[in-house]
């Protein structure tokens, strides 16, 4: 199995969350409905995804006059297995987490 860490340039924040095994929301902005699934201090980490989102470009002039060549950059998204307190398994955008303390 491949590490991670080294087969893709991982963010240093996504680092910290799966070096420390647990995470905590980085805002409060987080949906209470959400936050109220797991622990309110350490949530367990149980695995980290990287995920590609493919842009797109556009080259009808016909779809969108006047802009001959459209393009939407590709996203690189990193995603983190949350575990709930009921035992069930959640994939949250990691900028919405932090490592725990």
């Amino acid at each position: 199995m491949t590490d991670p860490k080294k087969s893709t340039s991982m963010p240093a924040q996504v680092a910290d969350i799966m070096d420390c095994g647990f995470a905590t929301w980085a805002t409060d902005e987080v949906d209470e409905a959400l936050r109220a699934r797991f622990d309110a201090v350490r949530i367990p980490v149980t695995g980290v995804r990287n995920v590609r989102v493919w842009g797109l470009q556009v080259d009808d002039e016909r779809e969108l006059p006047g802009r001959e060549r459209t393009s939407i950059p590709d996203d690189e998204i990193w995603e983190i297995n949350l575990e709930a307190r009921n035992g069930s398994h959640y994939e949250v955008d990691s900028r919405m987490l932090k490592a725990a303390d």
